[in-house]
């Protein structure tokens, strides 16, 4: 059997993927959260933070829980692949 090798995708590549339809979620640190919301946010600092994302990598929500998140996802019509 011969494996196929592996393509990497441009930003562009990843927005066409599933037409808009598909996103991921990623836990994300205190200082990426505030950078995305602006320092004025308030984020207590043992807070753990899920960030939804487009295809493209756009930031579309940021949750308090995996769960959430999900929900997020089910709210924007995306389909939402996690990633570490």
């Amino acid at each position: 059997m011969e494996l196929k090798k592996s393509t990497e995708l441009t930003s562009q590549d990843l927005a066409l993927l599933g037409e808009g339809a598909l996103g991921y979620i990623r836990e994300i640190e205190i200082d990426e959260a505030k950078r995305l919301l602006g320092n004025e946010a308030s984020v207590a600092a043992e807070s753990k933070l899920f960030c939804l994302y487009n295809a493209d990598g756009t930031p579309v929500s940021i949750s308090g829980s995996k769960e959430a998140a999900m929900g997020s996802a089910f709210e924007h019509e995306l389909m939402a692949m996690s990633v570490h």
